[in-house]
């Protein structure tokens, strides 16, 4: 029933077979459901740290009062509620963010085959992890389509060149100067020499996939891949949820509201899309049927379930929250956002099951890359999460019931 590899058993034996052999416990001990948790304890202070110098990386240090912002950041994702809660049990979370946080740190500051190599042991923690050594590759990527895309807009404004006018103008702008810079040996040779480590990583994937037959190890019936378009309008609804006071206020709304209204055609076709995946591509995995210890469990019992016409009502918020993440980041270059939206559908779309632990590591990218928010915003973000994390180990560890058929305690969990 285990399906992931055995990235966390492994690092698991290294931590605890010493600790026999140093302080000369009994297996019995060293292998207790308690030392084995204090493994996770161990990544969630390293995933603090790697939060900081990720948050100095990212984001320019030249404003006043960034020192601030950036600490008051990173101790807000450090206890970002579902991670924050799985730092306390044997799953996978904290080892997987770990070496996704430390892949991309190396990524920026150009160790890229360090950066390769953490990017295999995320894979061993978790397989989709795969996707986020390919961001790595992306950032580059971006990067140095940034820089070209800089000097050909420079180019064309010193030779007074006549603007491509008419509808989807700068998306045509944009896919002519991918196809020329993808036409030139030089160019690809350029980026082949930059991104080799994890072109090799990825090789190495699909060697895995075809001699395993596939992603999953261990019970495959259960983890199926499928066309699930309605994730990303959920991994938006969970950002939106977890970023109220960066990405929902009156002037956002408003601002999406003009936006509407003077691009009504486009945002009536959006809608349209919106609706048509809704209703051909939403899929409900027997986990979330069954399973009543999840928060998932709730929310599509007393929300999805409840009155058919709920899922094509929400389709506005999507939107919504869909316009908010992306204006979020408008800082950054198109070809980055290009990178971050195909890798976040193709972590989020082939999966089957509503699982919130899934949307982890694309919300904790994303809220490293938005600008810093003022502190006002990070003390009111930091005390909500304070208030969730409280209530959910209130009722993890009170509020306990049991399965008529199982004599076991059950409790309440993300």
């Amino acid at each position: 029933m285990i399906t992931t590899l055995p990235g966390l058993y492994l690092l698991s034996v290294g931590v605890v077979k010493p600790a026999s052999w140093i302080f000369g416990l009994s297996e019995h001990v060293v292998c207790s459901i308690g030392m084995l948790r204090f493994v996770n304890l161990l990544f969630s202070v390293g995933n603090f740290y790697l939060l900081y110098l990720l948050f100095r990386k990212v984001q320019p240090r030249h404003k006043a009062g960034s020192s601030i912002q950036r600490i008051l950041s990173t101790l807000t994702l450090a206890v970002f509620p579902t991670l924050y809660f799985f730092n306390f049990l044997y799953y996978t979370e904290a080892g997987s963010m770990f070496f996704t946080l430390f892949a991309y740190l190396m990524c920026l500051y150009g160790n890229h085959k360090t950066s390769a190599l953490l990017g295999f042991c995320g894979f061993m923690f978790r397989q989709t992890n795969i996707v986020w050594a390919v961001f790595c590759a992306g950032n580059i990527v971006a990067q140095k389509l940034t820089e070209a895309w800089k000097t050909e807009l420079h180019k064309k404004k010193e030779e007074r060149l006549p603007p491509i006018k008419g509808p989807f103008s700068e998306f045509r702008k944009i896919l002519q100067f991918l196809l020329a810079y993808s036409m030139s040996f030089k160019n690809l040779s350029m980026l082949f020499l930059l991104t080799w480590p994890y072109i090799l990583l990825m090789s190495l994937f699909c060697v895995f996939v075809a001699v395993n037959g596939g992603i999953v190890v261990g019970d495959r019936s259960s983890h199926e891949a499928c066309l699930h378009f309605p994730q990303l309008f959920y991994f938006c609804s969970f950002t939106l949820f977890f970023s109220f006071p960066h990405l929902l206020s009156p002037s956002k709304i408003k601002a999406f509201l003009c936006l509407a209204w003077k691009r009504r055609i486009q945002f009536f076709a959006i809608t349209l899309v919106s609706v048509f995946l809704v209703w051909k591509f939403t899929y409900t995995h027997k986990y979330l049927l069954a399973d009543n210890r999840h928060y998932t469990f709730y929310v599509w019992k007393r929300v999805f379930q409840r009155y058919e016409i709920v899922k094509y009502l929400l389709v506005p918020v999507y939107i919504f929250a869909g316009w908010s993440i992306t204006d979020s980041l408008k800082s950054k270059s198109i070809f980055w956002n290009l990178m971050f939206f195909i890798c976040l559908f193709t972590v989020t779309v082939p999966q089957k099951l509503l699982e919130f632990r899934y949307f982890i590591l694309p919300y904790v990218i994303y809220r490293l890359n938005i600008p810093l928010p003022p502190i006002s915003r990070l003390v009111c973000e930091l005390g909500c999460y304070a208030v969730v994390n409280f209530l959910t180990f209130y009722i993890f560890l009170n509020k306990t019931f049991q399965w008529p058929n199982s004599q076991d305690i059950q409790r309440f969990m993300w």
